[in-house]
């Protein structure tokens, strides 16, 4: 079909007026009545539209106005009147709409929590559920920008604010989200303002009356707020299944308690894979009862309080961790991802997270130039700021020009990249003799836009799970540098069980600089296994078929799809009940 597409099209382009029959392709569609099936219909009218072809679009009374604004002004619309009252449905039924469904979202204040929970929000309003997202003052013109295209094609989805209380906290003011965290100190601080939220979010519950709350893994005391509201609380765990179960095994085993030295490998019982870790790569409230032991404890029993859990993940990538997590908890789960899918054109990439530092149309110009899989892009993620010394810099770059490899490199403000501290991390004359082949992009990247660019071949991630799921649906296989939360644990995921990654060979988690440098010898190795020879190809390859079991698991009929009107349908039974 796709061939025959483009030969029509083609040839529709290339008549002339000397042309004795001139014609113009037309094409009618029709779209199931329901916004997980318009959405993409409204989207490839638009599509034929701009190359030529003459659109229209039969839609219903109802559902015209929900579109009108998002289709362009040379696509028609045609009307078509909808037989509810002979199907015994009431008058204006005429979408296979949830809408009697309103779902809150409530994602915790960072950007890797935020991104993929408006994700999920605007997954859930495509297939017609009232959405609200609830977030603070600061936080809100990203949640804002991220869904404006939502909007405009009709789905139910808006934002609502709270006050945050830094200075309540001890914090200063505006500190509404972690990538504000500027030391060590302020971290038990803004866990504090977050736990006073309880009451302004019951404020706003009983003034937006939802019937589900779903709301971020970091809020455990969410489970009992919506029980004062008689609605189901559902946790959002923005990692893997494989994650969550190595985590589940450690606190259970302790296996790390039987190697006499924190270099030593010990195996995680109770997993199907034979998984290998170190004690220098757990996370300190594992290895130590702490403060935040006792907060991940929490978490723990409102997982086990609450509705269910949702996860970002879709079955085909972690079948047998899927099962074993939900055998392990015996609870529910449902796997609806990858929800950063929801972004289809440039626009939505472009848009989603943060204002890009780079102009998009600069950016995409430099990767046109580029061959095929030849560039390297490279990104630690949005909490990364304090995670590299100026020293690990220099080692990154010297093994960039040493492997002779085009290069995306995405370095955060605040990571040594003033005008006066750059001889510090970066070689004399770097930036000018890697003119052509590098590009450094110092603050907010448009990642998602990147990674899909055919010209994009390898990945340096630290692992972070929405990282490592945009790089999984671009097809793109990764360099990994694991830093600190569950990183480590997804690294063994993608290396060890996937197989789509080389280790650069990062051993310390730390959320701070780290005592053990990466040398440059070593992430040049990583680099050339990634991008060079049979291993790349091989490497790619899986990741490419991976690549096509997101998009499938997406699509109707797909796992994620199939268990996201699962929950659906379970909602809706429940509805009768609520308050």
């Amino acid at each position: 079909k796709c061939k025959v597409q483009q030969w029509n099209l083609r040839q529709l382009n290339s008549r002339t007026p000397m042309d004795s029959q001139p014609y113009q392709l037309h094409f009618f569609l029709l779209p199931y009545m329901a916004h997980g099936h318009m959405i993409p219909t409204v989207d490839m009218a638009r599509l034929f539209g701009r190359r030529g072809v003459k659109v229209t679009i039969i839609l219903t009374l109802v559902n015209a106005p929900l579109f009108s604004k998002a289709i362009d002004r040379d696509i028609n619309i045609r009307i078509i009147k909808f037989p509810f009252a002979g199907a015994g449905l009431p008058e204006g039924c005429e979408n296979e709409f949830n809408e009697n469904i309103h779902i809150a979202f409530f994602p915790f204040m960072a950007q890797g929590h935020i991104i993929p929970t408006v994700d999920m929000a605007r997954t859930f309003a495509r297939h017609g559920v009232k959405a609200t997202i609830i977030t603070t003052p600061l936080n809100a013109p990203l949640v804002s920008r991220t869904i404006e295209r939502d909007i405009e094609l009709g789905s139910k989805i808006c934002v609502l604010v709270m006050k945050f209380p830094s200075l309540e906290a001890g914090l200063p003011e505006g500190c509404e989200n972690a990538s504000f965290i500027k030391t060590l100190e302020m971290v038990p601080k803004f866990f504090k303002a977050v736990s006073l939220l309880q009451q302004p979010l019951e404020d706003l519950l009983e003034e937006c009356r939802p019937n589900c709350l779903v709301a971020d893994m970091m809020f455990p005391w969410a489970t009992k707020v919506a029980g004062k509201f008689g609605i189901p609380r559902l946790v959002f765990h923005g990692t893997s299944y494989f994650a969550l179960c190595v985590s589940d095994c450690l606190k259970r085993f302790e296996p790390y308690k039987s190697v006499e030295t924190d270099s030593e490998p010990f195996p995680v019982p109770g997993l199907p894979d034979k998984i290998k870790l170190t004690r220098l790569q757990l996370p300190s409230y594992v290895k130590e009862n702490s403060e935040l032991s006792k907060q991940m404890d929490e978490i723990s029993q409102a997982d086990l309080e609450s509705y269910g859990v949702i996860m970002n993940s879709f079955h085909e990538l972690e079948p047998a961790y899927s099962e074993h997590y939900k055998k392990m908890i015996g609870g529910k789960a449902w796997h609806i991802g990858p929800v950063s899918l929801c972004n289809r054109d440039t626009r939505d990439k472009v848009q989603r997270g943060g204002v890009a530092s780079i102009d998009e149309n600069e950016c995409l110009r430099w990767l046109a130039m580029k061959k095929s899989s030849s560039v390297l892009y490279i990104c630690f993620g949005s909490m990364s700021k304090s995670d590299f010394s100026a020293s690990q810099l220099l080692e990154i770059a010297k093994a960039l020009a040493a492997s002779g490899q085009n290069f995306i490199w995405v370095v955060k403000n605040g990571e040594k990249t003033k005008a006066e501290d750059r001889e510090e991390w970066l070689p004399e004359g770097f930036e000018k003799k890697m003119q052509g082949n590098g590009l450094i992009i110092r603050g907010w990247a448009p990642q998602m836009m990147i990674l899909d660019h055919e010209a994009v071949g390898g990945f340096m991630t630290h692992c972070g799970w929405n990282s490592a799921l945009e790089g999984i649906t671009s097809g793109v296989p990764m360099v990994t540098w694991p830093l600190c939360a569950e990183q480590f644990y997804n690294e063994k995921l993608i290396t060890d069980v996937l197989k789509i990654g080389v280790a650069v060979g990062a051993q310390e988690w730390s959320r701070g600089e780290r005592k053990i440098l990466v040398k440059m010898e070593e992430i040049e190795h990583a680099i050339t296994q990634l991008m060079v020879g049979e291993e790349a190809e091989g490497l790619r390859n899986r990741t490419r078929a991976l690549k096509e079991m997101a998009r499938r698991a997406t699509e109707v009929e797909g796992s994620s799809y199939c268990d996201l009107n699962s929950l659906l349908g379970d909602l809706r039974s429940m509805k009768s009940t609520s308050y």
